[in-house]
């Protein structure tokens, strides 16, 4: 085996949260064409409440931690 050292793994950040909007744009345009508008807006104030959770759940942890 080849014992040479390993570079740093990429920086996916970028990618991931690009591919997070276009996942939520298609499931919107399905929930929208299933259930209609409510339902869409429903869901996108569930998904930021979600959002908002986790935030404060991280920003509780570095204060604890930092």
């Amino acid at each position: 085996m080849i014992n040479r050292p390993t570079g740093s793994a990429p920086n996916f950040t970028s990618a991931c949260i690009v591919m997070f909007g276009v996942n939520l744009s298609w499931v919107f345009l399905v929930v929208w064409a299933m259930w209609g508008l409510i339902a869409v807006a429903a869901l996108g104030w569930v998904v930021n409440q979600w959002m908002l959770w986790l935030d404060m759940r991280r920003a509780r942890e570095a204060a604890h931690y930092g």
